[in-house]
């Protein structure tokens, strides 16, 4: 009886993973992929006393009202293919402008060669998958190649991609909000705050009860929500380039070889978003199709973001900013639009990020705690966690060099580093010579990538801190 309760606890949580990371975005899939590790590593071990067990399961019942589905084996080829694209796309399409106007437009064919490099390193996390039933998660491939120490690796990376993605969200929300509250001026007695700075801090309050949700029904529609945001971004990009709202002249240098380094991690990033594609993978109705889902997303996504490239670095030249809404005529609708759509889209993040560590959490408390006291400290580790992210991204207001550094320091050793190497530790004995070739060359790629850009983007960062202070 009691390994059946554990076997039904397991599978709620997989349902919960499979059913919210299927309406995430970049940053809300990695915590949806981590949150459902944690849980299902939680269940392999059995309780050890009746109290526990009745925590657990009525953590359980709680999951099970998130569910919509009544298997985890339901999505088609197309749905798949949204769910991918809906993941990857995310931060990136802001910034891509930028990234092509600083490398130059043969700097394309480094965002094309990342694109299918990432394609195929989806492509092997499956075979990883393939090798164990066991695992059903992005860390439980790296528990399954390097033991406990890759699973504690590879979650710590996880972790670590989802406090820089937030932190980035800040940053982009307190960049766009004045423009959308432009000619408001705001000013507290005591507080050393502009006014873009004190309406940030009235977006992060009005988020914050989203952290104390105790039902996590209401975190999928948010995460839905961020997914139409991005849509309306690009739309509204797109509208000034058709209809004219911007004449399409600049001119695109051709390289800009020293900006590379830093480039680089921008593109890298907008590719980001391995950890969830097990949880994809489990939800397909034929899980053989996978590869082909992620050659047909991977190639969506890289002709979206060379798209959105090419008009916002056609449009504006060197006048791009680092967030293309940033260049928009603030005059137009479609800027009107793809404004609202970015300071909205931080405020539908943060309850689903934050869902691990509330999980975690909830299983670290000792069981005899009400469920009362349980969403308080929940909501207040939360809340004490989301005002130290505003406290940064206000502190180092500067979104290019944060999101590059992610894409350098972090994005890259999941999206490319990890992945080849997992496949050779499982797969060794059916790895090819041209494979292993093709694996090592993709590590080292990945390795000088990650090095330089985070070099690079580190420095450009302590050099914008400096001249800030």
């Amino acid at each position: 009886m009691l390994h059946n309760k554990k076997a039904n606890a397991c599978c709620s949580c997989l349902e919960l993973g499979n059913q919210v990371a299927s309406e995430s975005v970049h940053g809300a899939g990695l915590a949806v992929s981590e949150l459902n590790s944690l849980l299902t590593l939680e269940n392999k071990e059995l309780c050890k006393c009746d109290q526990r067990l009745v925590h657990e399961q009525a953590l359980t019942n709680s999951m099970e009202k998130t569910t919509t589905t009544t298997t985890t084996t339901n999505c088609s080829f197309v749905h798949s293919v949204i769910n991918m694209v809906g993941m990857l796309i995310g931060l990136g399409q802001l910034s891509t402008p930028y990234a092509l106007e600083n490398g130059g437009w043969s700097s394309a064919f480094l965002l094309i060669g990342l694109g299918i490099m990432c394609a195929y390193t989806a492509h092997i996390i499956v075979k990883c998958l393939e090798e164990d039933s066991n695992s059903k998660s992005y860390p439980d491939i790296g528990e399954k190649a390097f033991g406990t120490k890759g699973r504690l690796i590879v979650s710590t990376f996880i972790y670590l991609e989802i406090f820089f993605t937030l932190v980035s969200y800040t940053i982009s929300l307190s960049d766009n909000i004045h423009l959308v509250f432009a000619g408001v001026h705001l000013q507290l007695p005591g507080l050393h705050l502009s006014s873009t700075q004190l309406l940030t801090v009235i977006a992060i309050l009005i988020a914050l009860p989203s952290l104390w949700m105790k039902d996590l029904s209401s975190i999928s529609f948010l995460s839905f929500g961020g997914i139409l945001m991005s849509l309306l971004i690009f739309t509204s990009v797109a509208s000034l380039a058709i209809f004219g709202g911007v004449e399409a002249n600049q001119s695109i240098p051709a390289l800009q070889l020293h900006n590379i380094p830093s480039i680089s991690g921008l593109y890298i990033f907008g590719y980001g978003g391995h950890v969830v594609f097990p949880n994809l993978y489990t939800a397909m109705k034929n899980p053989s199709k996978f590869t082909k889902v992620s050659i047909t997303s991977f190639t969506l996504v890289t002709l979206f973001y060379t798209a959105m490239a090419f008009m916002g670095a056609k449009l504006f030249g060197p006048t791009v900013n680092s967030q293309i809404t940033l260049s928009m005529p603030p005059h137009l609708i479609a800027t009107k639009i793809a404004l609202w759509a970015t300071v909205l889209t931080p405020m539908t993040k943060y309850a689903l990020d934050f869902a691990p560590f509330a999980i975690q959490l909830e299983h670290i408390l000792p069981p005899y705690l009400s469920s009362r006291m349980r969403m308080v400290i929940r909501g207040s580790v939360g809340s004490i966690l989301l005002l130290l992210i505003l406290v940064l991204a206000l502190s180092v207001p500067y979104f290019e060099h944060v999101l590059s550094l992610t894409g350098s320091l972090v994005s890259v050793a999941i999206s490319t580093i990890f992945p080849c190497l997992f496949y050779l530790k499982i797969c060794w004995p059916k790895v090819t010579k041209p494979l292993m070739v093709l694996n090592g060359v993709i590590i080292l790629i990945g390795a000088v990538f990650g090095v330089v850009g985070t070099i690079s983007s580190s420095k450009s960062l302590v050099r914008s801190i400096q001249r800030g202070h």
